[in-house]
């Protein structure tokens, strides 16, 4: 899933606030982005993305924000590895208790 920027964020900075500007000459948010994205040398469906990405950051639009997004991301990966060292503990622990039991045992 490695895909390239084939556009600068300058570029999709641009277009999304071209298709902002000219949103009102349009009789819909598609037909303003159709008409922009072939100037911009993109297809219709990238550049609704950005517009719709720009709108979700900028609270405009309900959905997660790229931020919230990434601490969703960081908290999900943190939260992974504490499972596992908690499980290291468990197997640790139980190993351990095991080793005094049987040490008691033997006379």
């Amino acid at each position: 899933m490695n895909k390239s920027n084939k556009f600068s964020p300058e570029v999709r900075e641009r277009a999304v606030r071209l298709v902002q500007e000219h949103r009102g000459e349009y009789p819909s948010l598609w037909a303003a982005v159709e008409s922009i994205a072939p100037k911009i040398g993109c297809v219709p469906q990238t550049l609704l993305q950005w517009v719709k990405r720009t709108e979700i950051d900028a609270e405009a639009r309900p959905g997660t924000t790229i931020a919230e997004a990434q601490r969703i991301k960081d908290l999900e990966r943190e939260n992974k590895e504490l499972r596992r060292a908690n499980e290291i503990l468990k197997t640790a622990s139980a190993f351990f208790a095991q080793a005094e039991l049987d040490r008691k045992l033997k006379p």
